[in-house]
């Protein structure tokens, strides 16, 4: 015996709990600025090949401090963060550049359509 399409019944699927509609996507988050001069500090040590006893000998800063700086786990006063610079054979202006060009990557990639950072400013980073 053969069945056709309009001699079966479809089953009807009635949900138990009406459907929610998915949670927000959370804004990211601004990067804090101790995270990223770390990153900066981190990757010009290791573009040199250079060890953290080497650049906190040459910054006269403690290695577990470098370490610390480097993870962004603390936040470095304007004399260690120009020292650590000198010791990477950067000026502090050098840095505070290349943070500046980080921050703007992260806003521009955030997908929120605009750069705050880099419209505002248009780019120009300030430092005292």
């Amino acid at each position: 015996m053969t069945t056709r399409a309009s001699d079966t019944q479809t089953a009807r699927v009635v949900p138990l709990r009406p459907q929610q509609a998915p949670p927000p996507v959370p804004e990211p988050r601004e990067p804090l600025l101790r995270d990223v001069v770390g990153g900066v500090l981190r990757r010009e040590r290791l573009t040199q090949g250079r060890t953290l006893k080497d650049v906190a000998e040459a910054a006269r800063i403690s290695v577990p401090y470098l370490s610390e700086l480097e993870r962004g786990r603390k936040e470095a006063s304007s004399e260690v963060l120009a020292a650590a610079a000198r010791a990477l054979g950067l000026g502090l202006g050098d840095v505070l550049s290349l943070v500046q060009r980080e921050l703007v990557a992260v806003h521009s990639t955030a997908g929120r359509g605009r750069t705050a950072t880099a419209g505002r400013y248009g780019g120009l980073c300030l430092a005292a």
